[in-house]
């Protein structure tokens, strides 16, 4: 099970992430489950970011996809919605998605890091998959994705937003 983190704090960002969604099922073998959409407080952002609309999608890989090619195809997609490198790291951006879980995978590249090294220390990430695979175990800690969530310490705001026809 591939399950991605996805966020947009740009544009019409519950559209952008709509669309991206939609365009998940090209990496899937069978459906794509997306969790509800959160307007979430900036975390380790500029000064003055905006919220940002956060979201968690999860899905078997098609046969053959690799986590690095995978990636590749993600960073990709965010270009395609008009995301670009911008010097300040963690800029406001139309489209992020991490690549949180590739199976149970753990592996350490220069270019990739599974599982994601900080997602468990994020409310706007655990909260969106804690409602789409809760029972999920987060490889290396021997928890669930929903007892990480219970135990998180965190001032960030996550709020689920009004039903978002996806």
């Amino acid at each position: 099970m591939v399950l991605l983190g996805l966020g947009s704090n740009l544009g019409d960002s519950a559209l952008l992430l709509q669309a991206a969604c939609a365009r998940l099922a090209g990496f899937a073998r069978g459906p794509v489950t997306v969790s509800s959409f959160y307007r979430t407080s900036p975390v380790d952002c500029p000064p003055d970011s905006a919220p940002f609309v956060n979201a968690a999608a999860c899905f078997e890989p098609r046969h053959g996809l690799t986590p690095v090619t995978l990636l590749y195809r993600l960073k990709l997609l965010e270009r395609q919605f008009g995301r670009i490198e911008r010097i300040a790291r963690h800029a406001p951006r139309e489209l992020d998605i991490d690549l949180l879980l590739f199976d149970d995978l753990e592996l350490v590249t220069d270019w990739l890091e599974l599982p994601h090294p900080r997602a468990i220390q994020r409310r706007f990430v655990l909260a969106p998959a804690a409602e789409i695979v809760p029972t999920v175990c987060w490889p290396g800690t021997g928890r669930t994705i929903a007892e990480l969530l219970s135990e998180l310490e965190s001032d960030e705001e996550v709020v689920r937003l009004a039903e978002v026809t996806r």
